[in-house]
Protein backbone atom coordinates (compact mmCIF):
# COMPACT_ATOMS: atom_id res chain seq x y z
CA UNK A 1 0.00 0.00 0.00
CA UNK A 2 1.15 3.75 -0.87
CA UNK A 3 0.38 6.98 0.41
CA UNK A 4 2.06 10.09 0.41
CA UNK A 5 1.91 11.83 3.86
CA UNK A 6 3.78 14.96 3.17
CA UNK A 7 3.33 17.95 1.22
CA UNK A 8 5.76 18.64 -1.34
CA UNK A 9 8.05 21.97 -1.76
CA UNK A 10 7.11 24.36 -3.88
CA UNK A 11 10.36 24.90 -6.73
CA UNK A 12 10.40 28.04 -8.22
CA UNK A 13 10.70 28.53 -11.88
CA UNK A 14 15.34 29.27 -12.59
CA UNK A 15 16.05 30.68 -15.59
CA UNK A 16 16.59 27.99 -17.72
CA UNK A 17 13.23 26.83 -17.48
CA UNK A 18 11.69 30.31 -17.53
CA UNK A 19 14.09 30.63 -21.19
CA UNK A 20 12.16 27.27 -22.17
CA UNK A 21 8.65 28.64 -21.54
CA UNK A 22 9.74 31.81 -23.25
CA UNK A 23 10.95 29.68 -26.04
CA UNK A 24 7.75 27.59 -26.91
CA UNK A 25 5.08 29.92 -25.97
CA UNK A 26 4.09 28.95 -22.23
CA UNK A 27 4.97 32.53 -20.71
CA UNK A 28 3.03 35.66 -21.48
CA UNK A 29 2.29 38.78 -19.32
CA UNK A 30 -0.49 38.07 -17.15
CA UNK A 31 -2.84 41.14 -15.76
CA UNK A 32 -3.86 39.20 -12.90
CA UNK A 33 -1.32 37.02 -10.35
CA UNK A 34 -2.37 34.00 -8.03
CA UNK A 35 -1.50 36.51 -4.94
CA UNK A 36 -4.27 39.15 -6.37
CA UNK A 37 -6.90 36.27 -6.13
CA UNK A 38 -5.64 35.97 -2.08
CA UNK A 39 -7.53 39.26 -1.53
CA UNK A 40 -10.13 37.63 -0.70
CA UNK A 41 -12.57 38.57 2.08
CA UNK A 42 -14.46 36.05 2.91
CA UNK A 43 -15.68 32.66 1.91
CA UNK A 44 -18.21 30.05 1.68
CA UNK A 45 -18.05 26.38 1.47
CA UNK A 46 -19.13 24.83 -1.89
CA UNK A 47 -21.79 22.14 -1.63
CA UNK A 48 -22.67 19.69 -4.50
CA UNK A 49 -26.06 18.31 -6.46
CA UNK A 50 -26.76 16.45 -3.11
CA UNK A 51 -25.57 18.84 -0.73
CA UNK A 52 -22.10 17.18 0.13
CA UNK A 53 -18.73 19.18 0.99
CA UNK A 54 -16.76 19.52 -2.30
CA UNK A 55 -13.58 20.53 -0.10
CA UNK A 56 -13.78 24.15 -2.66
CA UNK A 57 -14.68 26.91 -1.03
CA UNK A 58 -16.41 30.19 -2.90
CA UNK A 59 -14.18 33.30 -2.60
CA UNK A 60 -15.41 36.60 -2.41
CA UNK A 61 -14.02 40.33 -2.82
CA UNK A 62 -14.21 43.66 -2.21
CA UNK A 63 -16.10 45.81 -4.72
CA UNK A 64 -13.37 47.85 -5.05
CA UNK A 65 -11.11 44.76 -5.98
CA UNK A 66 -13.93 42.86 -7.65
CA UNK A 67 -14.06 44.35 -11.21
CA UNK A 68 -9.79 44.95 -11.55
CA UNK A 69 -10.01 40.85 -10.75
CA UNK A 70 -12.67 39.63 -12.82
CA UNK A 71 -11.65 41.95 -15.56
CA UNK A 72 -7.97 40.70 -15.46
CA UNK A 73 -9.20 36.76 -15.10
CA UNK A 74 -11.52 37.43 -18.29
CA UNK A 75 -8.56 38.70 -20.31
CA UNK A 76 -6.42 35.61 -18.57
CA UNK A 77 -9.49 32.96 -20.15
CA UNK A 78 -8.90 34.35 -23.84
CA UNK A 79 -5.33 34.84 -23.49
CA UNK A 80 -5.09 30.98 -22.74
CA UNK A 81 -8.11 30.15 -24.84
CA UNK A 82 -7.19 32.06 -28.35
CA UNK A 83 -4.29 34.38 -27.47
CA UNK A 84 -5.62 37.58 -26.57
CA UNK A 85 -8.39 38.51 -28.86
CA UNK A 86 -10.50 40.62 -26.57
CA UNK A 87 -13.07 41.18 -29.56
CA UNK A 88 -14.86 38.19 -29.04
CA UNK A 89 -14.86 38.35 -25.40
CA UNK A 90 -17.46 40.58 -24.67
CA UNK A 91 -20.38 37.48 -24.11
CA UNK A 92 -18.40 36.01 -21.05
CA UNK A 93 -18.22 37.13 -17.47
CA UNK A 94 -16.81 35.27 -14.50
CA UNK A 95 -19.38 33.77 -12.60
CA UNK A 96 -17.60 32.44 -9.54
CA UNK A 97 -14.07 32.33 -7.78
CA UNK A 98 -13.54 28.67 -5.77
CA UNK A 99 -10.32 28.06 -3.76
CA UNK A 100 -9.34 24.44 -2.98
CA UNK A 101 -8.38 24.75 0.90
CA UNK A 102 -6.91 21.70 1.18
CA UNK A 103 -4.81 21.53 -1.37
CA UNK A 104 -0.88 21.13 -1.70
CA UNK A 105 -0.93 24.98 -3.13
CA UNK A 106 -4.13 26.15 -2.61
CA UNK A 107 -5.35 26.36 -5.96
CA UNK A 108 -8.20 28.54 -7.30
CA UNK A 109 -10.98 27.21 -10.05
CA UNK A 110 -12.59 30.21 -12.27
CA UNK A 111 -15.83 29.64 -13.57
CA UNK A 112 -16.52 31.21 -16.72
CA UNK A 113 -19.91 31.98 -18.77
CA UNK A 114 -21.04 32.76 -21.62
CA UNK A 115 -24.06 34.79 -21.28
CA UNK A 116 -25.40 34.16 -24.67
CA UNK A 117 -26.08 30.22 -24.72
CA UNK A 118 -25.32 29.67 -20.48
CA UNK A 119 -22.55 27.25 -21.60
CA UNK A 120 -19.53 27.29 -19.19
CA UNK A 121 -15.96 26.29 -18.69
CA UNK A 122 -13.48 26.51 -16.06
CA UNK A 123 -9.41 26.84 -15.83
CA UNK A 124 -7.38 27.43 -12.81
CA UNK A 125 -4.85 29.86 -10.97
CA UNK A 126 -2.32 28.09 -9.23
CA UNK A 127 1.47 29.03 -7.38
CA UNK A 128 4.07 27.79 -10.85
CA UNK A 129 5.77 25.35 -9.37
CA UNK A 130 9.15 24.20 -11.55
CA UNK A 131 8.58 20.20 -10.86
CA UNK A 132 4.54 20.31 -11.58
CA UNK A 133 5.51 22.73 -15.12
CA UNK A 134 7.95 19.48 -15.67
CA UNK A 135 5.13 17.32 -15.65
CA UNK A 136 2.23 19.22 -17.87
CA UNK A 137 5.66 19.39 -20.44
CA UNK A 138 6.52 15.69 -20.24
CA UNK A 139 2.31 15.01 -20.46
CA UNK A 140 2.36 17.49 -23.59
CA UNK A 141 5.36 16.07 -25.33
CA UNK A 142 4.41 11.68 -24.23
CA UNK A 143 1.34 10.98 -23.70
CA UNK A 144 -2.01 11.71 -25.92
CA UNK A 145 -3.12 14.19 -24.73
CA UNK A 146 -2.39 18.01 -25.78
CA UNK A 147 -1.94 20.26 -22.24
CA UNK A 148 -2.90 23.78 -22.64
CA UNK A 149 -0.95 26.52 -19.65
CA UNK A 150 0.72 29.39 -19.25
CA UNK A 151 2.99 31.04 -16.46
CA UNK A 152 3.65 34.65 -15.31
CA UNK A 153 6.54 34.79 -13.20
CA UNK A 154 5.21 32.55 -9.90
CA UNK A 155 1.84 32.24 -11.31
CA UNK A 156 0.67 29.55 -13.54
CA UNK A 157 -2.70 29.25 -15.34
CA UNK A 158 -4.32 25.74 -16.93
CA UNK A 159 -6.80 24.65 -18.85
CA UNK A 160 -9.45 22.27 -17.38
CA UNK A 161 -9.21 19.14 -18.46
CA UNK A 162 -12.54 17.11 -19.00
CA UNK A 163 -13.54 13.65 -17.88
CA UNK A 164 -15.21 11.92 -14.86
CA UNK A 165 -13.26 11.84 -11.75
CA UNK A 166 -11.68 9.03 -11.40
CA UNK A 167 -13.03 8.66 -7.80
CA UNK A 168 -16.22 9.14 -8.78
CA UNK A 169 -16.14 6.91 -11.94
CA UNK A 170 -15.07 3.75 -9.83
CA UNK A 171 -18.39 4.76 -7.23
CA UNK A 172 -20.63 5.40 -9.73
CA UNK A 173 -20.07 3.78 -13.07
CA UNK A 174 -17.89 0.79 -12.89
CA UNK A 175 -20.83 -1.04 -11.57
CA UNK A 176 -22.64 -0.82 -14.97
CA UNK A 177 -23.22 -3.59 -16.85
CA UNK A 178 -22.71 -1.64 -19.89
CA UNK A 179 -18.91 -1.32 -19.21
CA UNK A 180 -16.28 -2.29 -21.48
CA UNK A 181 -14.48 -4.06 -18.85
CA UNK A 182 -11.87 -5.23 -21.92
CA UNK A 183 -11.25 -1.59 -23.10
CA UNK A 184 -10.94 0.13 -19.60
CA UNK A 185 -8.61 -2.48 -18.51
CA UNK A 186 -5.88 -1.85 -21.35
CA UNK A 187 -6.08 2.22 -20.99
CA UNK A 188 -5.53 1.33 -17.26
CA UNK A 189 -2.33 -0.35 -18.15
CA UNK A 190 -1.57 1.70 -20.15
CA UNK A 191 -1.76 4.77 -18.09
CA UNK A 192 0.47 2.79 -15.62
CA UNK A 193 3.00 1.66 -18.22
CA UNK A 194 3.53 5.65 -18.96
CA UNK A 195 3.10 7.42 -15.84
CA UNK A 196 6.23 4.92 -14.68
CA UNK A 197 8.45 5.55 -17.67
CA UNK A 198 7.92 9.78 -16.98
CA UNK A 199 8.27 9.21 -13.79
CA UNK A 200 4.71 10.89 -12.92
CA UNK A 201 3.32 9.58 -9.37
CA UNK A 202 0.43 10.35 -7.40
CA UNK A 203 -1.91 8.88 -9.68
CA UNK A 204 -4.48 7.46 -7.07
CA UNK A 205 -8.04 7.83 -7.97
CA UNK A 206 -8.47 11.51 -7.40
CA UNK A 207 -5.69 12.67 -9.64
CA UNK A 208 -7.25 11.37 -13.01
CA UNK A 209 -10.07 11.73 -14.89
CA UNK A 210 -11.66 9.32 -17.48
CA UNK A 211 -12.88 10.50 -20.63
CA UNK A 212 -15.72 8.19 -22.44
CA UNK A 213 -15.98 8.57 -26.29
CA UNK A 214 -18.01 6.47 -28.19
CA UNK A 215 -16.32 4.62 -30.82
CA UNK A 216 -18.53 2.55 -33.60
CA UNK A 217 -19.94 0.04 -31.60
CA UNK A 218 -18.14 0.28 -28.73
CA UNK A 219 -16.98 3.05 -26.09
CA UNK A 220 -13.24 4.05 -26.01
CA UNK A 221 -11.93 4.87 -22.37
CA UNK A 222 -8.82 7.16 -22.07
CA UNK A 223 -7.30 7.77 -18.72
CA UNK A 224 -5.82 11.76 -18.19
CA UNK A 225 -3.99 12.99 -15.12
CA UNK A 226 -4.90 16.05 -13.85
CA UNK A 227 -2.12 16.55 -10.81
CA UNK A 228 1.38 16.56 -11.78
CA UNK A 229 2.73 18.12 -8.43
CA UNK A 230 4.63 14.76 -7.66
CA UNK A 231 6.56 14.69 -11.37
CA UNK A 232 10.13 13.35 -10.64
CA UNK A 233 10.04 13.82 -6.98
CA UNK A 234 9.09 10.83 -4.44
CA UNK A 235 12.28 8.75 -4.11
CA UNK A 236 9.80 5.37 -4.20
CA UNK A 237 9.86 3.52 -7.30
CA UNK A 238 6.24 2.27 -6.41
CA UNK A 239 4.91 5.86 -6.39
CA UNK A 240 5.07 6.09 -9.90
CA UNK A 241 2.77 2.79 -10.45
CA UNK A 242 -0.52 3.77 -10.35
CA UNK A 243 -1.70 -0.09 -9.56
CA UNK A 244 -0.10 0.26 -6.32
CA UNK A 245 -2.22 2.78 -4.97
CA UNK A 246 -5.77 1.22 -3.16
CA UNK A 247 -8.02 3.81 -4.04
CA UNK A 248 -7.50 2.32 -7.88
CA UNK A 249 -8.26 -1.50 -6.46
CA UNK A 250 -11.54 -1.74 -8.07
CA UNK A 251 -9.96 -0.89 -11.34
CA UNK A 252 -7.00 -3.09 -11.19
CA UNK A 253 -9.95 -6.02 -10.10
CA UNK A 254 -11.38 -5.52 -13.58
CA UNK A 255 -8.05 -5.80 -15.06
CA UNK A 256 -7.24 -8.73 -13.42
CA UNK A 257 -10.56 -10.41 -14.82
CA UNK A 258 -10.20 -8.86 -18.01
CA UNK A 259 -6.46 -9.71 -19.32
CA UNK A 260 -4.63 -12.10 -19.08
CA UNK A 261 -0.60 -11.79 -18.77
CA UNK A 262 -0.17 -12.25 -22.38
CA UNK A 263 -2.75 -8.99 -23.05
CA UNK A 264 -1.31 -7.10 -20.56
CA UNK A 265 2.48 -6.78 -22.21
CA UNK A 266 0.83 -6.71 -25.05
CA UNK A 267 -0.70 -3.21 -24.15
CA UNK A 268 2.44 -2.36 -22.29
CA UNK A 269 4.78 -2.38 -25.11
CA UNK A 270 2.04 -0.85 -27.28
CA UNK A 271 2.14 2.11 -24.66
CA UNK A 272 6.35 2.10 -24.91
CA UNK A 273 6.25 2.38 -28.51
CA UNK A 274 3.79 5.52 -28.71
CA UNK A 275 5.63 7.13 -26.18
CA UNK A 276 9.16 6.26 -28.17
CA UNK A 277 6.92 7.53 -31.26
CA UNK A 278 6.81 10.74 -29.73
CA UNK A 279 9.64 11.10 -28.40
CA UNK A 280 11.62 11.24 -31.63
CA UNK A 281 8.54 13.27 -33.24
CA UNK A 282 9.61 15.77 -30.75
CA UNK A 283 13.71 16.02 -30.36
CA UNK A 284 13.88 19.88 -30.43
CA UNK A 285 11.55 20.55 -27.83
CA UNK A 286 12.84 17.38 -25.89
CA UNK A 287 16.24 19.00 -26.05
CA UNK A 288 14.92 21.85 -24.32
CA UNK A 289 13.65 20.54 -21.63
CA UNK A 290 16.49 18.50 -20.91
CA UNK A 291 18.74 22.20 -21.07
CA UNK A 292 16.27 22.90 -18.55
CA UNK A 293 15.89 20.19 -16.05
CA UNK A 294 19.05 19.00 -15.93
CA UNK A 295 20.16 22.35 -14.45
CA UNK A 296 17.11 22.19 -12.36
CA UNK A 297 16.59 21.00 -8.38
CA UNK A 298 12.98 19.60 -8.03
CA UNK A 299 13.85 16.91 -5.31
CA UNK A 300 15.80 16.47 -2.10
CA UNK A 301 18.87 14.80 -2.31
CA UNK A 302 17.23 11.89 -0.27
CA UNK A 303 14.87 11.25 -2.90
CA UNK A 304 17.02 11.58 -5.67
CA UNK A 305 19.77 8.49 -4.21
CA UNK A 306 16.94 6.27 -3.10
CA UNK A 307 15.19 6.30 -6.62
CA UNK A 308 17.98 5.94 -8.63
CA UNK A 309 18.93 3.03 -7.07
CA UNK A 310 15.31 1.51 -7.00
CA UNK A 311 15.54 1.66 -10.59
CA UNK A 312 19.12 0.53 -11.54
CA UNK A 313 18.06 -3.13 -9.46
CA UNK A 314 14.31 -2.24 -11.23
CA UNK A 315 16.10 -2.26 -14.91
CA UNK A 316 19.34 -3.67 -13.72
CA UNK A 317 20.98 -1.01 -15.24
CA UNK A 318 23.72 0.47 -13.36
CA UNK A 319 23.76 3.89 -15.67
CA UNK A 320 20.93 4.85 -12.98
CA UNK A 321 23.52 5.17 -10.67
CA UNK A 322 25.42 7.81 -12.06
CA UNK A 323 22.50 10.19 -12.04
CA UNK A 324 23.01 13.42 -9.95
CA UNK A 325 19.57 14.45 -10.13
CA UNK A 326 16.04 14.08 -10.93
CA UNK A 327 16.54 15.25 -14.43
CA UNK A 328 19.02 12.97 -15.00
CA UNK A 329 16.75 10.33 -13.73
CA UNK A 330 14.12 11.12 -15.72
CA UNK A 331 16.79 11.79 -18.98
CA UNK A 332 18.06 8.00 -18.56
CA UNK A 333 14.74 6.51 -17.94
CA UNK A 334 13.59 8.11 -21.67
CA UNK A 335 16.80 7.36 -23.59
CA UNK A 336 15.78 3.64 -22.19
CA UNK A 337 12.42 3.91 -23.72
CA UNK A 338 13.93 4.89 -26.88
CA UNK A 339 16.72 1.83 -27.11
CA UNK A 340 14.36 -0.60 -25.65
CA UNK A 341 11.73 0.24 -28.92
CA UNK A 342 14.68 0.68 -31.12
CA UNK A 343 16.23 -2.82 -30.44
CA UNK A 344 12.34 -4.24 -31.09
CA UNK A 345 12.04 -2.82 -34.55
Amino acid sequence: MIKITKKKAVYKIGKPLRRYLTEFGREHKLSISYSDLNRYEHSIPLKDKTNKDTFWETVFYASQDMIEIYEGLKYTYVLLKIGGDLSVSQHLFIDRIDICIYGNTKPFRVRVVNRLNDNFDYFYVKVADASRIYGLELEHILSPNNINYISDQDTLVEEHIVGVPGDMFIKEQLSNPGINKIRLAKEFVKFNERCFIRLLGDMHSSNYVIEMTPDFEEVHYRIRAIDFDQQCYDGRKLVYLPQYFPQNNPIINVAMEALNSESVRQYQMEERAMMAGRLRANKYRIKGLWDAVMKDSIAPPENIEKLKKQLADHYGDKKFLKCKGMGSIIRTSLYRLLKDTKDML
